[in-house]
Order: structure tokens, then sequence, then C-alpha cells
């Protein structure tokens, strides 16, 4: 006990409207239900974990992670409670003490342990068909403080990691428990092809569709992540947890589910570390720079970005730093960092070009190919030209060279690289060229289910109000406004959120 308050317990306490005799009956049936009949729980045990302090013993902490989920609409896990035992405190570069986030970064033995309770957390969020994402992102600086230190040192599977034969016992929240067994190569590399599955699903259509699915994939290689395997096996099964959490924060981002895909980006960092991966953890927290950027939070991007860039490692190929390049350019093109965000696409295209490819890419590198690179630089150039018309040439140049090398199956890249163009031709003050790519947009967006597909199109409907007068554009409008999915609201920093 503490003797201080549980400000985090206290908060969601707060925003849940219980009484505290009212929680106390909860939890003792909802321990009941998950098999701990026995647990009696009353006022006062409830007052002193939120005014003294108190972490409760096991189950308590599971039960009430469950009941604050369900009664929050969003996923809530033993962290955000406040409720972790020998929470470490982590240093700033500045040598200022801070607390980690949601206590990041996790001792090795709790990453398992946190991937399954967080994922089974969100299943049950989807069978209940709850929605939720009125939690808050957590700051790039407060994670990129926190991570810095355990990102940067050598990770060794076998001191990480407990040497047991027996499991771990990862025993997250009670919901879809999975029962740890060991598996071997066939069962990974199943997993391994399963992962090229999803990620082919979410390039071509979007995350909507398929999100419980990978969500509930993760939550098994959790289950089977709590057994002790040979390190050979040990290390591609968190390959294949890092791979599965990049994908899930990424479609998780993709509806709108912003602190939920933050939460897995971090997941996937966890992961990728404990498998010896540093340049996956990188670009899993490149992922989270991607979504600041896209939520009006550049300065926050930068950060995450630093430490995406120098915690790759060594062993990061030239095309994949170029990739994180082109994301810290869009996070300066943003700020209207002109000369900053030429000079990193410079080095981009230099990179780009440096992988000679006699070591094959990783996996999760195979979909940023030429193509990619310009439609990045697009968006880059596309997001200055609100600052600088000049870069809107520039920018149409790229989003042209982007869409004419784009493979079949990545409509959504395609979607965006229309939008790019138009946006840019309507700053550029040719409206008859914007139409004609902003329908091109419109017809495949009715097979999407991206959110950030309806984002960007927002922003470019914006662009349209200054050639409201134009026949054409008006029609244009019309049909944008009809085809924009209902109740949404325009948030402080500039970007479009579904509300």
């Amino acid at each position: 006990m503490s003797g201080q308050p549980n400000t985090r317990l206290s908060d969601l306490f707060g925003l849940a409207g219980w009484s505290k005799g009212e929680l106390a009956r909860l939890v003792n049936r909802q321990a009941a239900a998950m098999g701990h009949p026995q647990l009696a729980t009353d006022t006062s045990r409830v007052r002193r974990w939120i005014d003294m302090g108190e972490i409760p013993r096991d189950p308590v902490p599971r039960v009430l992670a469950a009941l604050f989920t369900e009664r929050l609409g969003r996923v809530v896990t033993i962290e955000d409670l406040g409720l972790v035992r020998h929470g470490r405190t982590g240093k700033r570069r500045d040598d200022g003490s801070v607390e980690h986030p949601d206590g990041v970064p996790w001792a090795p033995e709790r990453t398992a342990q946190v991937l399954t309770e967080f994922t089974g957390m969100d299943l049950m969020l989807n069978r209940r068909g709850l929605v939720g994402a009125g939690a808050a992102l957590a700051a790039g600086s407060a994670l990129s403080s926190a991570m810095h230190d355990w990102l940067h040192t050598d990770p060794a599977l076998v001191a990480d990691s407990p040497d047991l034969n027996d499991p771990l016992h990862a025993d997250p929240a009670g919901f879809d428990r999975y029962e740890a067994a060991p598996i071997g190569s066939q069962e990974i590399e199943e997993l391994e092809r399963s992962v090229e599955v999803f990620r082919a699903w979410d390039a071509a259509r979007g995350g909507g569709l398929q999100r419980k699915a990978v969500v509930g994939q993760l939550n098994e290689v959790g289950g089977m992540l709590a057994y002790r395997h040979p390190d050979h096996l040990q290390r591609r099964l968190w390959g294949v947890a890092a791979n599965l959490a990049v994908l899930a924060g990424w479609m998780s981002h993709d509806v709108g589910l912003e602190p939920t895909a933050q939460k897995y980006f971090v997941i996937a960092a966890h992961a990728a570390r404990e498998g010896g991966d540093r340049p996956r953890a990188g670009e899993a927290l490149s992922r989270a720079a991607r979504q600041m950027v896209h939520l009006g939070r550049p300065d926050d991007a930068l950060d995450l970005m630093k430490l995406a860039k120098s915690g790759s490692g060594d062993q990061t190929l030239p095309r994949t730093k170029a990739m994180l390049y082109t994301i810290e350019a869009w996070a300066q093109a943003s700020m209207g960092r002109s000369q900053a965000m030429r000079r990193t696409l410079g080095q981009a295209e230099d990179l780009f070009v440096s992988d000679k490819g006699d070591v094959p890419p990783p996996s999760w590198m195979q979909m940023f190919d030429e193509a990619d690179m310009h439609g990045m630089q697009a968006l880059a150039y596309r997001t200055l030209a609100e600052h600088d018309p000049s870069a809107a040439g520039t920018a149409q140049r790229h989003a042209k060279q982007a869409l004419e090398l784009r493979a079949n199956g990545r409509q959504r890249s395609q979607i965006f690289d229309y939008i790019s163009l138009a946006s840019a031709c309507f700053i550029a003050d040719d409206p008859e060229q914007a139409d004609r790519y902003a329908r091109l947009a419109l017809v495949s967006m009715g097979s999407n289910s991206s959110q950030r597909t309806w984002d960007r199109l927002r922003e470019m409907y914006r662009l349209t109000a200054h050639y409201a007068g134009y026949p054409k554009i008006e029609d244009l409008r019309e049909e944008i406004q009809l085809a924009l999915p209902k109740g949404s609201v325009k948030p402080k920093g500039g970007r479009w959120a579904q509300a």
C-alpha cells in the first residue's frame, strides 16, 4: 500500500459513475462468473484501493479491468487502472524522473500477459457491439522517454525471458483463455502465412472487415507465448506477434480507434524486441508516428520518429531507413518546415536507391516499394502545399508516378494517391483536373472500410470551397457530401475524425 491515492483508478471510477458499494458488489459478482466464487469485497476495501493506493491481489485487478472495459465501452487494462505491482520509474535523457505511461516498458515476462489481456478485452468489446475510443493518446515525448533506454539495449531473448520448461502462466482477463502448450515449426509457418493473408486484405480493403480476426489471432499467439519454446521457435513466434500487433494497430487506426491503435503499436514494439528484431520494433513505432501526423500532432510524431530511427539498430536495411525518413518528412511538412522536409526526403531518396536488393527485405517491408516511396513523397508535398502552394506541382508529379507503379491489390493506397493528386490540383488552381481525380477516388471508396480514406477526402472537400461557384465542382461537393459517413465533426488540430 502506497498510502497515496490511486489517481488512475479514481479518474476511471469517476467516469464509470458507480458508488464504492456498487463496485464492490459488481467485483464479487464478476469474480464468481470468472471462476472465483470465494472472493468477498466490501466498500471499505474499494476505498483503500482508490484512496490509499492499495493494490489488490489477483484476480481482482483482472476483474476490475473487465468491469471498467464493459462500463466505459473501451479497452481498460490493469495498467490503465494503476494496479500493476513493482511499477518502474524511468529516466528521461535529461535525467529527470518520469513515470512511464502504462508501465512502459514492461518487464519481459509481462509482454505476453499484456498482449493477451489487451486482445481479450478488445474481443469482448467486439462481441458486445461496443465501440468506444474515448481514452487519451499518450504523448509521443512520453512514450519516447519511457522506451528509449530499453529499446537501445541489445535484445537477447535468453537473457530477457525466464528459462523455464513450464508455461509462464500468463493468465489474462479471463475471457477466451488459451491453455499454454508447445507448438512446432509447422504451426508457426501457418501463422506466418496467415499474417500475409491479413496484410494483403488490409492493403486492398482497409482494416474494418478483418480487424476482429487479426485481434483474435493475436490473442491466440499471446497464449502460445505463455509457453517457453526453444529459442529459435520463440523468436519466430514473437515475430508473428509483432506482425499481428502492427496489423491490429493499423486496422484500429484505419477505423478510428486511436488509443487502441497506439496500444497495439507499443505491444508490437515490445514483441519485436523480445524476438530480437529491433528494425521491426522501430517500424512499429513509426506507425504510431504516422498516426500522430494523421491526427494533427506532428510534434509528437517527430518525437516518436527519433526513437524509431535511433532504436532500429545497425541491421536496418536502407529501404527501411528510407521509409522512416518519409514519415519524418510528412511530419515536418505538417509543420510547414519546407527546407527540413525537402532535406529529409532527399535523404530518403538516396537511401532508397542505395538499396541493392542483395539482402531480401523482411516480410513487413515488402509493401514499401517504389510506388509507396512516390506516394509518401506526394503526401508530404501535398501537405507542405498548405503552407507553400509552390509545392503542389511536385506533389502532383509524385502522385502520378505512384499511380503508374501501383500493383493490383493496393486499392487503399491508390485511393490515397488520387486524393493527394486532386488536393494538389485544387491548391494549384486547376479545378478541372482536381475534379477528375477526385471522382476517380470516389469510385473506389465504396468497397473500402478505411476511415482514413474518408478523413483524407474531408481534407480535400475543404479545398473545394474556393471553387463553390463552379457547376462541376458544386456537383462534386454534393456527391462527396452524400458519400461521407454521417456524424462527423472537425476536432482541434485541423484534422477530421469520427464523432
